[in-house]
Parts: C-alpha cells; structure tokens; sequence
C-alpha cells in the first residue's frame, strides 16, 4: 500500500484522534484560565463544535511532509530533526490560526462561535488571538506526533 493510500485510510481515524485530543486541551486550557478568575473549581469547557475544526488537525502532518517533499525534493540535503521542527510548528502554526479563523468567521455568521476574544489585546476581529502563537505552534506538533505512522 502506497504511504498516499495508507494516510487516507488512517485520516478518519486521526481526525478523532486530533477531534479528541482537541477538546481535552481546550478543557484543561479553560480550567486553567478559571484560576486567574479565582475561581477554584477549575471548570473547563469547549463546544461540540469544536470536535471538527480540532479534527482537521490530522491534516498537518500530511501537509508538512508535502512541504518537506517540495522543499527538498531529490532528499539530497539533510536537515536536523530540530530545524525540521521549528519548520513545522511555524507552518502548523499559521495554519491553525487561517483556519480558526477562517471557521470563526463562518460559525460567527451563523450566530454559532463558541469563542470571541473581542477585548484582548492581541485578538484580531475577535476571532484569533497572536499571544496563542505557541500554543498553536506545540498544539500543532502533538497533533503531527498522535498521527504519524507507527514506525515511522
């Protein structure tokens, strides 16, 4: 089986995968968030929406093999498993962000965004927040790590 065919069959179980992990992160970020409120019952929370946008985070290591593959395409050059991370997790990065925002928008004009950071400082439309950068940058490369190929 080709490694194109064996990610497109692993891809429903990795969207779980990331759908699941997802939501766990969200609840434990959001119960966290509740000690600045002093609120010590550590409530966290997230939206059954948010199952499929966390989903689509089974995308990215695809993806960034594809960048890896068109940026060094004959493997001639090789490139430290550090710097190999940092690539990814800039380009998981942006891609969360685009795609948190992309989905906001739509969720928000429909009356359905679970989220609105209109008031922070680093927000941009209420919709995306630049101060989650690392975040997104480490959410990224856990989701690449929790779908990458047994072995490989």
């Amino acid at each position: 089986m080709s490694s194109t065919a064996l990610q497109l069959k692993q891809l429903p179980v990795n969207f779980c995968k990331c759908g699941i992990t997802g939501w766990c992160l969200e609840v434990l970020f959001t119960s966290a968030e509740s000690i600045m409120r002093h609120d010590w019952r550590l409530m966290g929370r997230t939206s059954l929406l948010m199952f499929p946008i966390y989903g689509c985070g089974a995308l990215l290591g695809p993806i960034g093999k594809w960048i890896d593959d068109w940026l060094n395409p004959g493997k001639s050059l090789s490139v430290k498993k550090s710097d190999l991370a940092v690539r990814h997790g800039m380009l998981y990065m942006v891609l969360i962000f685009v795609a948190e925002y992309v989905s906001g928008a739509w969720l928000r004009s429909r009356g359905m965004c679970p989220w609105d950071y209109t008031g922070r400082s680093t927000n941009i439309d209420g919709l995306i927040r630049l101060d989650f950068a690392p975040l997104w940058f480490a959410t990224g490369l856990l989701f690449e790590q929790i779908t990458k190929k047994k072995g490989g």
